[in-house]
């Protein structure tokens, strides 16, 4: 049984394989669940959901989502395998179960959002009617913003990646773990995974919604902004709760559990297959 367990954690797979894999989950979640992206979205705007498009053109940004959906997906699973295949090297104890994978998620996050939050700006900016398509938010935002611009609600991001991401993998490892030990095989079948990344992602979402709302906050809000800017974590936390009160935070709870829920499976189930 110690060897089959052995197995169980020591299973990388190579550059190439987390970088189509990756890749091709990515882009399959983004584009399938794309709808519930936007209206969580219109739910967190400080605009309101009907003022910002209600259901109408739910795929706006979609292109801009396509566009960095697998390069976001590549660069988080190349860096997130590096790590956990480094660490369980240097850690092999079961005690640092926990550790390893939060470690290695979170450095997966920060890779990612280098490529995702520029697209992800576009994207909510369009899918609040901000913009009507990909070139024009581009041209707009690099010039009254300039670059940085495209990396606004950069550290938002990852201080709502981080956390879910340290609450999702290491729940979804050890759901799979606990499988494959329950069923005394080396590794969980693609379907099995599939359920256990719902599990995971659905459990991490719920608990860090307050962290989404404000992020959506940040991004939506640019630079020029007179009304409705919003700056800094903390300071749009202190923002929300003192206008419109703690409720706001779990705006867009309810599509973005289904939207990370059925994206966890997808996202992990396509990843486990490959």
């Amino acid at each position: 049984m110690a060897d089959k367990e052995e197995n169980t954690t020591r299973y990388n797979p190579s550059f190439g394989q987390a970088l189509v894999a990756g890749g091709i989950a990515g882009t399959a979640v983004d584009t399938a669940l794309f709808p519930l992206d936007t209206i969580k979205t219109r739910l967190q705007s400080k605009s309101g959901f009907h003022a910002s498009g209600g259901f109408h053109r739910i795929y706006s940004g979609l292109s801009s989502a396509i566009i960095g959906s697998a390069p976001g997906a590549s660069a988080f699973f190349v860096t997130y395998e590096y790590f956990k295949g480094t660490l369980e090297l240097k850690f092999p104890e079961p005690k640092y179960f926990i550790l390893i994978h939060s470690a290695a998620g979170s450095a997966g996050e920060v890779a990612a959002c280098v490529v995702r939050v520029p697209t992800e700006v576009i994207k909510q900016r369009m899918q609040t009617k901000q913009y009507h398509s990909t070139p024009s938010a581009i041209r707009a935002i690099l010039t009254h913003e300039g670059v940085l611009g495209l990396y606004r609600g950069y550290l938002s991001t990852v201080s709502r990646e981080i956390p879910f991401t340290c609450l999702q993998f290491p729940l979804y490892e050890y759901l799979k773990r606990l499988i494959a030990h329950k069923t005394n095989r080396p590794r969980v079948e693609p379907w099995e995974a599939s359920i256990c990344g719902s599990i995971a992602g659905g459990t991490a979402a719920a608990l860090t919604t307050p962290l989404d709302v404000i992020k959506t906050r940040i991004m939506l809000s640019s630079k020029h902004q007179n009304i409705h800017k919003y700056s800094g974590v903390v300071n749009t936390f202190q923002r929300i709760i003192s206008e419109e009160g703690a409720r706001a935070l779990i705006s867009g709870i309810g599509p973005r559990v289904i939207w990370i829920s059925i994206g966890g499976s997808i996202f992990l189930g396509v990843y486990e297959k490959l």
